[in-house]
């Protein structure tokens, strides 16, 4: 894991690739609970009997659970111990070109681009691209923004 405890060294490593987290298995359970939590029960996701059936050859997972994984998935990357507040700024792009079928497990590959000076701090891009294991399309794509701010 790589651990970042100033801003100086957040943006020297700007450009680098800093990672790979574990894997971690796509279950029903857990698209069923993110299907409750966003009331998202579309047959894709939650019925495993007519997703069979259907193009995915099973049930899949929502591409926004896949997205919302990706702070935690980063986390086992990456830490940020640096001094100050670090705030979601938000995210500049994101594509999902392949579906998670439930059972597969996923990691996240992930870099840090951009590192820019604002007046409270630096604004750090980080690049995810989370991996589909055996796949070879990965199933999300996504350039984040985190702000950091001074102490």
């Amino acid at each position: 894991m790589r651990v970042f405890t100033s801003l100086d060294e957040v943006a020297a490593a700007a450009g680098e690739d800093i990672g790979v987290s574990e894997w971690v298995e796509i279950t029903q359970e857990r698209v069923d609970t993110f299907a409750d939590a966003t009331d998202d029960h579309q047959w894709i996701h939650v019925d495993a009997e007519k997703a069979a059936a259907g193009p995915f050859g099973g049930t899949i997972a929502h591409g926004y659970l896949t997205l919302s994984l990706v702070p935690w998935l980063g986390s086992k990357v990456f830490d940020l111990a640096t001094p100050g507040a670090k705030l979601n700024y938000g995210i500049n792009k994101v594509r999902f070109p392949n579906p998670v079928r439930v059972g597969k497990r996923i990691r996240a590959h992930v870099g840090i681009g951009e590192v820019v000076d604002i007046p409270a701090g630096k604004q750090m891009t980080l690049r995810y691209t989370i991996e589909i294991e055996d796949e070879a399309k990965p199933a999300c794509v996504a350039e984040t923004v985190v702000l950091l701010l001074d102490a």
